[in-house]
Parts: structure tokens; sequence; C-alpha cells
């Protein structure tokens, strides 16, 4: 009988225990406003309001991880060190090509625009041939921004290689960006909000190209991820499509988030004008951009990040 006791008891305490243990998801964004929709929900979770905690169900933990630029958030995905991302369409598509189709799945969009190539305003640049013998930074070798802006000079009819050719494109942190073009050091930036509006607003730039109806921003998922918590991974989808509404319905308030978070995250006080600025060059959507991704296709091809077009059969995935 002593026995069937300890044994009861042990056994509740398993399922106590059990009941009690927290679910963690581990979910990367960039401290960019084309990210807003981490940045909302990062700042949420700081303030112990999860948005997507509180969808999630009792016991779910969010821990958020900051990169600078995709290609490091889609090494911590190989790594395994997170589970979801909001990351640019070029290292998910590189990423998803890199493992033959086997480690990332792209569940939702997030955000188009947003991202333009700004100029020296007191050099004649109007077009890829006057860029010869020029620098143009970008934030990450084989990031989204650096594969437009690659891909934009060869279709002018430049040769460009990822270490030179007729121009030099230079991969380089967004803050460090800002300094560089202040200081006449590089003659443009293709780049994200509010890198953009910042080196209009702060540095006399003149916004050359924009690339508004180019999806910026999608979420993707990991396949171990999705394979053993599908259910999470479609609450979390859901969760996202319902915060994007939100923040289409309460721009102000999303705003204020916004800059709260990325004074934590930058320690860089942004005025809310400069929020707003950036804000209106962005469309957030839950949306799938398989137009986007497609056509990025042809630009990693063009740049040489890829060799051959992948089978995108299994890049889209709704959980």
């Amino acid at each position: 009988m002593k026995l069937l006791q300890r044994l009861f008891v042990a056994l509740s305490l398993v399922l106590a225990a059990s009941a009690n243990a927290e679910t963690v998801l581990r979910v990367g964004h960039f401290p960019n406003i084309t990210h807003a929709q981490g940045l909302v929900a990062h700042n949420f979770t700081r303030q112990g309001k999860g948005w997507f905690e509180e969808r999630l169900g009792a016991g779910t933990k969010i821990e958020w991880f900051v990169y600078n630029a995709g290609p490091s958030a889609m090494e911590a995905i190989f790594a395994q060190s997170i589970d979801l991302t909001y990351v640019g369409p070029g290292p998910a598509l590189n990423a998803y090509t890199k493992a033959n189709g086997a480690e990332i799945r792209l569940i939702a969009g997030s955000a188009n625009g947003g991202a333009a190539l700004v100029v020296q305003s007191d050099q004649n640049l109007k077009a890829p041939a006057d860029f010869r013998g020029k620098k143009i930074a970008t934030p990450q070798l084989g990031n989204t921004q650096d594969i437009s802006c690659r891909s934009w000079l060869i279709a002018g009819g430049l040769k460009i290689t990822q270490l030179g050719g007729d121009a030099q494109v230079l991969p380089t942190q967004n803050p460090d960006q800002l300094q560089l073009f202040r200081q006449k050091k590089i003659d443009a930036v293709w780049t994200v909000e509010p890198w953009v509006s910042r080196l209009e607003r702060e540095s006399g730039g003149k916004v050359l190209v924009d690339e508004r109806d180019v999806a910026t921003t999608v979420l993707v998922s990991s396949v171990k991820f999705l394979g053993a918590h599908r259910d999470l991974a479609k609450k979390f989808a859901e969760a996202h499509a319902a915060l994007t509404d939100w923040m289409a319905k309460n721009p102000d308030e999303a705003q204020k988030m916004i800059k709260a978070e990325l004074l934590e995250e930058t320690r860089s006080d942004m005025a809310p004008d400069l929020i707003a600025q950036s804000w209106k060059r962005i469309a957030f959507t839950s949306e799938t951009p398989r137009a986007s991704v497609e056509s990025f296709v042809q630009n990693s091809i063009k740049t040489g990040f890829i060799k051959t077009a992948p089978d995108l059969s299994k890049l889209f995935e709704k959980p």
C-alpha cells in the first residue's frame, strides 16, 4: 500500500511539473521599422502584456533575439537557436536553397516597401551607369537590399562581383552607413526604414530608387519547429495577422511602441515624426508575397547567390 501511495505521489508531482512547464518560442527580428510587428510584439513582451503569449496559451514564453540583417538570422535558424524570425525574402530564399528545402518555411508576409537607394544630393547619380567607380553600402552581404542593389546595377550594364567590379557594394551595418554617408566616404546606401528617412533628414540624402511594391519582410519558421509544434506555429501566424490588423487600426500607439523598443535595442531615441515618415513608405501585411519571392529568385541568380532556380513548392506553407 505504501508503495502505491509513493507511486501516486510521484506521478502527481510529475503531472504538476508538466502542467507548469513553460513552452518557449525563440523569435528573431531586426531593429528596423520594416520589422514593426516584431518591434511592437517585443515591446508588448517587455511590458508584461505579451501579444503572442496571450494568444498562444498559458505557459508559453517568447524569447526575443535581435539581428542586424537576414543572413545572421538564417544562420540562427540553421543552428537551431531560434524557431521563427522576421527576415527579408532574399536571405530566406538563399537559406531555403542552401538547405535544399530542408530547413526553412515561409508562413506569412509582414511588410512591403520601406527600402530604398539613397544617394548623395550633390552627385549626379541617376542611373546604374553613373555608379561606375562609386561605393554603395548595404546592410549585409546577401541580405535583401544587398541583392536588390547588385541586381539593379547588373541590370544597368555594370559588372558586379561579390568582391568588387565596376562599383563597390560594401556590406555595412546600418548605424555605420549613416556615419559614412555623412562623412562622404560612401556615395550611396541601399537600406530600409528608419535608415532611409534618417539618411534624408540627417545627411541630406536623396532617394533614387524607392522599392514600394517589393516585399521587405516575411515571417519564416524552421522546419523542425513547424513539424514538432504545428499548432503553436498556426497560432503564432494567426496572432501575427491579428497584430498586423491592430497596427493598421492603431498606428499612433504602434509607433509609440516602436519608438520605445528601438530605444531599448539601439540606445538611440528616434523622433516621433521620423517614425511617422518611415511608416508612410511601408505597407504592413500578413499575405504571402509569392510574386516578390519569385522575382528574388531571378535577382539571386543574377547576382550569383544561387546558381539555379529552386523548386519553391515546399517554401510556402500555411501552418
